[in-house]
């Protein structure tokens, strides 16, 4: 049988900041500034993991070190939304770990 098949099309790659661009905004618009910070948010339970495992502690340790029960850890582990900025000052410091905040002023209008 000598038919051939459909024709291939060409495999097209987009870029991710180039998706990000079109689908959430452009650097420095509002919506762009909303997503980048909902993001870095969503970091928070994950770096606490990661760096908990580093040290080799456990959920109940690392409570232990900041005065909470493991539950509260296990709920910063896999949502720190709601978490204060007191708590997190104690647990990235329980874990030998830096904070760093940036505030910057907007542009005048």
């Amino acid at each position: 049988m000598g038919g051939s098949g459909p024709a291939k099309s060409p495999i097209r790659v987009t870029k991710y900041r180039d998706l990000k661009d079109k689908y959430v905004g452009a650097p420095g618009t509002a919506e762009r500034e909303q997503f980048e910070f909902e993001l870095s948010l969503e970091l928070i339970p994950l770096k606490i993991k990661e760096y908990r495992k580093q040290q080799n502690l456990t959920q109940t340790e690392l409570g232990a070190l900041i005065g909470v029960q493991k539950t509260q850890i296990s709920k910063l582990e896999t949502n720190a939304v709601n978490v204060t900025l007191d708590t997190l000052l104690k647990v990235f410091g329980a874990l030998h770990t830096k904070i760093k905040l940036s505030f910057e002023p907007e542009a005048a209008h």
